[in-house]
């Protein structure tokens, strides 16, 4: 195979695999869910070999597993997933704050607490799609104020598992308010390089987030967490 060739080969399967990893991230691929390579090959444009490519690779990274004779279905979500993502989250952004308050400069750190002034309208689902964009592309902000390549890398992969629990309702209370409020607290104490504070503020946010999932998953009894029985919990009245 050529260099051009190859090139090719490798932007398309690129693009393939950053199409279907958002499909997986915004369970527009459910939990569980078969996926058919020819109905995404067709819907994205791309070859079947891309779409072979890409789904090895999300394989590789827990997004999907083989399943023999069937192809590949999008990996569910446990509650031990849920908590071992937060787990992970916790260890990950404490390290990830205090960094970035020395690291960051000024003008970076400011642009945080420009950024941070975000929201959301309960019960929209375009609405809260938006804000879970801009909520995952904060965090990853932050990670990148540490200068840590690696570091960078794990908090992206945590905050895309992350989306994809919100995208399935499990966060059914209306945190909007308090969700920016916690962003500028914390993005601000990051300009005044309070690494004390600003890893309490992430610590206290990830946890208080964390509860209100796991308090999603226990009113349904305990079961593993799939598209089938929380999809909308998130438009429950309460």
């Amino acid at each position: 195979m050529n260099q051009n060739l190859q090139q090719s080969v490798d932007l398309l399967s690129s693009q393939a695999y950053r199409f279907i990893k958002n499909g997986i991230v915004t369970c527009e691929l459910a939990p569980g869910q078969s996926i058919a390579q020819l109905d995404l090959a067709e819907k994205y444009q791309i070859g079947l070999t891309p779409v072979r490519e890409a789904l090895r690779q999300l394989a590789q990274e827990g997004f999907v597993q083989p399943v023999p004779r069937m192809g590949y279905i999008v990996k569910p979500i446990t509650a031990r997933d849920v908590q071992e993502i937060y787990e992970m989250r916790i260890i990950l952004e404490t390290s990830s704050v205090r960094l970035a308050a020395s690291r960051g400069t000024e003008i970076e750190l400011r642009s945080l607490v420009e950024m941070a002034d975000f929201t959301y309208t309960f019960k929209d689902l375009p609405s809260y799609s938006r804000f879970l964009e801009k909520n995952k592309i904060f965090h990853q902000n932050i990670s990148v104020l540490s200068r840590n390549t690696r570091l960078t890398q794990q908090v992206t992969r945590t905050m895309d598992e992350s989306t994809r629990i919100f995208h399935l309702g499990l966060d059914i209370r209306d945190s909007a308010e308090k969700m920016r409020e916690d962003h500028l607290a914390l993005s601000r104490a990051l300009l005044e390089r309070d690494a004390n504070l600003a890893e309490r503020l992430i610590r206290s946010e990830i946890l208080l987030s964390r509860e209100r999932v796991m308090e999603a998953i226990r009113s349904n009894s305990g079961q593993a967490v799939t598209s089938e029985i929380l999809p909308a919990l998130f438009f429950q009245d309460k």
